[in-house]
C-alpha cells in the first residue's frame, strides 16, 4: 500500500476507537491514497465494487467517516447534495470557487484573503484554528454558454457582497 505513513496514521487511529484494519477498510483507504482530486462515496463505491469482494455503501461510508476523523481526509459541503473529499495535507492550504451550474471546483490561494481573515480573527480576539472559504458563483465556461447552464444559480440565495 502507498502511503504507509497514511495506513500507520489510520491503524494508529482505529486501535483508538477499538476498532481494526479490516482488509475492507485497508482496501478503501489504499484506494484513497491514488485519488488526486476531489470524489464522493458513490464514486470511491463504483472504482471498488469491482475489485472488492463484499463491499458495501455502508462499509465505504463508515470508512470515510473514519478517515476524516483520523484527519487523512477533509470532507467538504459544496451543496451539491453529498459531501466531497480530498486528502488532507497533501496539498497546502487553499479555497474553493463552486460554479452553480456546471459544478466545477476551481481551487485557489489568495495570501491578501488569509491575512484578512486573521486580521479579522485579531480584531474580535478570536482564536482562530482553521476555516474554510468556498466562493459560489458561475464560471467562465458558463457564462459563455448563457443562460441554460444558470438554471442553478437563480435557485441559491445569495449571500450580501457588502455589510448591511
Amino acid at each position: 500500500m502507498d502511503g504507509g505513513d497514511e495506513a500507520d496514521t489510520f491503524q494508529r487511529f482505529l486501535r483508538t476507537q477499538g476498532l481494526k484494519l479490516t482488509s475492507q477498510r485497508g482496501a478503501i483507504l489504499e484506494r484513497v491514497l491514488t485519488i488526486r482530486k476531489h470524489f464522493s462515496a458513490e464514486e470511491l463505491f463504483e472504482s471498488l465494487r469491482a475489485d472488492t469482494q463484499g463491499i458495501s455503501k455502508a462499509t465505504v461510508y463508515r470508512t470515510l467517516a473514519l478517515l476524516v476523523q483520523a484527519g487523512l481526509l477533509d470532507e467538504h459541503d459544496f451543496e451539491r447534495g453529498h459531501k466531497l473529499y480530498e486528502r488532507a495535507g497533501n496539498h497546502a492550504h487553499h479555497d474553493h470557487l463552486i460554479c452553480v451550474s456546471c459544478s466545477r471546483i476551481v481551487e485557489f490561494h489568495n495570501d491578501e484573503i488569509e491575512a484578512l481573515q486573521e486580521q479579522v480573527a485579531r480584531e474580535h480576539a478570536f482564536e482562530m484554528v482553521s476555516h474554510t472559504h468556498q466562493i459560489f458563483g458561475v464560471c467562465p465556461r458558463c457564462k459563455r454558454e448563457g443562460g441554460s447552464r444558470q438554471r442553478r444559480a437563480a435557485s441559491r440565495p445569495r449571500a450580501p457582497t457588502h455589510p448591511s
